[in-house]
């Protein structure tokens, strides 16, 4: 039997009313004034970007968010909830240049960086009131009429205090990661974007002869990418395998790992009942390290000497494995991490002969080739020199740019980075305090995470995104700035104080270097966008300018002294106990 639906009954209605009632009656503003001498239980709103509409997925993420919340009211605690605008990074640009018609960060350089934030700006906003309907409806409180912004010049002025302070401890240098980056975009991508975009891709390899120096002999090198190897600076071995030199029946002497002389050299053509090879002498990989080899482009050879580094001999690694290719590896440090810890172990040259866009570079005879275009050229120009044993297909996974879809490369690129690895004991110390729910993921992901920390590349090249705060000169010189005041006094400028702190505004503030007496300008970097989420606890205060005791109402001085002092952080992310160091 079925029950007609009286018209109070009608769900939508009811939640109307309740939301109207809230709204009229302030009763959220009420919940927290009741409770205003309580003990405060902080809540940090993860952000939403604005100029993305909200989806079925928000509802989930937006209701667990408010339980907590509001049981903790329900107990006594005073819970204050500020709400947040993420209107940083890539997204942002993606939206913007889709509405110009514009394509990658030449084309916004052309289009001119001051409108272009500007319109980032405007973006953000574009969906503001879906969003704070849609947060009504789903009954989320958070104090949406003073929100934090993350490209507002206050919270930046915070996260410049902070990166001062990381600064005075010695634990903010410039050096050079290798990152999956997109050349369209002109960005790195982290490990969880790389792992939205990978495709199942056929492509040919190079099996290239290297000939060794001082005898009529070839190392037989394997590589999935032909277009690094103009970039060639050594060959790696693994210390602790077989290797052989053998007479091969094209007639070429070669070495390659004994594991894999059948599978590579099987294939050659040979009089019936002659072997394909025959072993003339057997060493381990220890055996043929620093041996030398004539270097296979003589660019790679001009590149080297400009440095006056030594390279092209073979290095040793147990990274180097027996399952494909000949257990011989080429090295090219600036295009891939084991090669640049195989680079940095041997104190080998850097050369990198692939741009910002991912071409090739003038010094290589394939000028103005996207890599992955070069590829069969390289190949063609290594059959012609009588230097390219094999080009085999292989089929496997490679990135693409989950944007725009173009194939990533991993790349040297200069950053910015924070010493993590100096506090890792304090970061594993202090996870080790949270409490967290379920128990598993700070013990095991997370904390396997930490365990394994590397320093962390902060820097970037977007356009809208905070600006880092070092001033540099050409003699070398350089300088952390940690608040508008302090820069309006080191250049002598009080209008610097007034100064918008995002690209192009901040870079006409310059400063007189105290060494040569020249002026020193910003660098052109930005900060990850992840800083600007770890910074949110204290930032969102303007902290320590500003609203010092509503900050340190939530933190106690004394455990606030302890964050910078002793290296911990106070929130339960990496990247604000990166943040707090």
């Amino acid at each position: 039997m079925y029950q007609k639906v009286s018209a109070d009954m009608n769900f939508v209605d009811r939640e109307k009313n309740v939301e109207k009632f809230w709204k009229d009656n302030d009763i959220f503003k009420k919940s927290m004034e009741n409770r205003k001498e309580g003990e405060t239980y902080t809540f940090y709103d993860g952000p939403p970007t604005a100029n993305g509409k909200p989806h079925i997925g928000h509802v989930l993420t937006r209701v667990i968010k408010d339980m907590i919340p509001r049981y903790r009211t329900m107990k006594g605690y005073m819970v204050p909830r500020k709400a947040g605008w993420d209107t940083h990074g890539l997204p942002v640009e993606l939206e913007v240049e889709k509405l110009l018609g514009l394509n990658g960060k030449e084309q916004i350089e052309e289009y001119g960086m001051e409108p272009f934030i500007k319109k980032c700006k405007e973006s953000v906003w574009k969906y503001k009131g879906m969003w704070e309907d849609f947060s009504g409806t789903v009954g989320f409180w958070a104090d949406m009429d003073n929100p934090y912004v993350t490209y507002d010049d206050n919270f930046i002025e915070s996260e410049w205090w902070a990166l001062k302070e990381i600064w005075n401890k010695g634990l903010l240098y410039k050096g050079f990661k290798i990152v999956p980056y997109c050349p369209r975009c002109g960005t790195p991508l982290s490990s969880a974007e790389v792992s939205q975009g990978y495709k199942t891709v056929k492509e040919r390899s190079a099996i290239a002869r290297f000939k060794a120096a001082g005898e009529d002999a070839y190392f037989l090198v394997w590589t999935t990418t032909p277009w690094t190897l103009p970039s060639n600076v050594a060959l790696c071995v693994n210390p602790e395998d077989t290797y052989v030199k053998v007479k091969a029946a094209d007639g070429y002497t070669y070495y390659l790992a004994q594991a894999l002389a059948d599978k590579v050299l099987g294939k050659l053509v040979a009089e019936e009942g002659q072997k394909a090879y025959e072993v003339l002498e057997t060493y381990t990989g220890k055996d043929l390290e620093y041996k030398e080899y004539e270097p296979l482009y003589a660019c790679a050879k001009e590149c080297a000497d400009k440095q006056n580094k030594k390279g092209f001999f073979v290095t040793c690694d147990t990274y180097v494995t027996m399952t494909d290719g000949t257990g011989i590896v080429h090295i090219a440090p600036a295009f891939g991490e084991d090669d640049a810890n195989v680079g940095r172990n041997y104190d080998l040259p850097f050369v990198q002969f692939v741009d910002g866009k991912g071409e090739m570079t003038k010094e290589t005879p394939f000028a103005g080739l996207f890599v992955k275009k070069a590829d069969p050229e390289v190949l063609k120009d290594l059959d012609a020199e009588g230097k390219l044993f094999d080009a085999p297909k292989f089929e496997h996974d490679y990135p693409f740019c989950w944007r725009c879809d173009t194939p990533l490369i991993y790349y040297a690129r200069e950053s910015w980075f924070i010493k993590m690895t100096a506090v890792k004991d304090d970061l594993v110390r202090n996870n080790k305090t949270i409490n967290w729910i379920p128990a598993s993921i700070g013990e095991g992901r997370f904390g396997n995470w930490l365990e394994n920390i590397q320093d962390w590349g902060v820097s970037f090249c977007f356009a809208i995104l905070s600006p880092f705060n070092i001033w540099e000169c050409e003699c070398g010189h350089r300088e952390c700035i940690g608040s508008r005041a302090e820069l309006a006094e080191r250049s002598g400028n009080p209008d610097a104080a007034k100064v918008e702190l995002h690209r192009p505004y901040i870079d006409a503030v310059t400063i007189k270097c105290p060494e040569c007496g020249k002026d020193m300008h910003r660098v052109p970097e930005v900060l990850d966008c992840w800083f600007d989420s770890g910074a949110m606890p204290f930032a969102q205060h303007h902290y320590p300018f500003e609203n010092k005791e509503v900050f340190e109402k939530q933190f106690p001085a004394k455990f606030i002294s302890e964050a910078v002092d002793q290296t911990r952080g106070w929130f339960f992310t990496l990247h604000a106990i990166a943040t707090m160091v």
